[in-house]
């Protein structure tokens, strides 16, 4: 098995594993929780360039960071050349090991800005992109890209090539065509592919949701790094799991105890970060996410969505704590894992 460390420039990351970026999600806290949980290297929410640039402090608010999370990327996205050079040198100066730009975002109010896929289709506008941002910034620059905008993936090859020629450090592909969004199946023989093509380290992206299937990535496909999304949200843990994996070595479950002090540290952390009131209306979807699977489960969302506070949702977590080392509790968590 392979758990060789990537390096994208200078930035050495061991394990070899990353956390994508999910609009909406991986803020501070859920990057320091998977950082915690093992990742090698965690990645921003997709941020706006012009937000940045023109003084949004909401915007701004997306690049504060802590040492604690290093290696860290930051991804941006924009359809205009200088704005996202002028907003990738604001981000090196905040403080980011790796600078991120965004070619495969498909939804509508971005595509519709001409930014996220819609460069794909646009290879002009995004070799002008890259060309800019390259020359602004001294830190190591990565693209996410998607196949394109037909399953062919021709679009995916073109984009890779100028972004080797612009100077690009590695890439990341999600093998899913603009069109699919994250319906489908992700089309792994791409990642092979464009692999044989590419001389800069390739990261693979797509329907990886256990420390087998990251394993089967690295040996289908011969990349260099793998990128997880959306089996983070309610398993950080399998960061942890999936680099034991890749060194041969048995991982086992995370006990109730680490998975519930996950779940206060998580709290906690947004609370720091966000504050109380903006963090626990967050925490009622946020934490859903985490007890997804787990006996009871449905009954600890209907009480956490009343939450007001963080008192309210430390009793709901304690409360549904104790149900589960209860006799009962653990009846139906043997039945689960059968």
């Amino acid at each position: 098995m392979t758990n060789k460390a990537l390096r994208i420039g200078p930035v050495t990351i061991q394990p070899p594993t990353i956390l994508a970026p999910l609009a909406g999600i991986t803020d501070l806290p859920f990057r320091l929780m998977a950082k915690d949980a093992g990742c090698g290297l965690v990645c921003s929410e997709m941020i706006s360039a012009n937000g940045l640039v023109y003084g949004s402090k909401k915007t701004f608010k997306m690049l504060e960071s802590t040492d604690r999370e290093r290696p860290l990327s930051i991804q941006i996205f924009g359809a205009d050349p200088g704005i996202m050079a002028e907003a990738a040198r604001m981000v090196e100066g905040a403080g980011a090991d790796i600078l991120d730009i965004n070619f495969g975002c498909s939804v509508k109010k971005v595509v519709k800005t001409d930014s996220g896929v819609a460069l794909m289709r646009d290879p002009q506008r995004a070799e002008k992109i890259m060309i800019a941002v390259r020359k602004a910034i001294a830190i190591p620059l990565t693209i996410k890209i998607r196949s394109g905008w037909d399953p062919s993936g021709k679009q995916a090859f073109e984009i890779a090539s100028m972004a080797e020629q612009c100077g690009v450090d590695a890439l990341c592909l999600h093998p899913r065509t603009a069109g699919q969004g994250f319906g489908g199946k992700a089309y792994w023989p791409l990642i092979a592919a464009l692999k044989q093509k590419l001389s800069i380290p390739l990261i693979g992206n797509g329907d990886i949701t256990s420390p087998e299937l990251a394993h089967d990535m690295f040996e289908q496909t011969g990349c260099e790094g793998i990128m997880i999304g959306r089996a983070a949200l309610s398993d950080p843990d399998i960061f942890r799991r999936t680099s034991l994996f890749l060194e041969n070595k048995i991982a086992e479950p995370l006990s109730l105890d680490d998975h519930f002090r996950m779940m206060g540290n998580y709290l906690k952390n947004s609370i720091d970060h966000h504050g109380e009131s903006i963090a626990c209306n967050m925490m009622r979807s946020r934490l859903g996410f985490l007890v997804k699977g787990l006996p009871g489960c449905s009954t600890f969302r209907k009480k956490l969505v009343l939450t007001t506070c963080e008192k309210d949702i430390r009793d709901c977590l304690s409360a549904f704590q104790l149900y589960l080392d209860s006799d009962h509790g653990k009846e139906q968590l043997a039945r689960s894992d059968s």
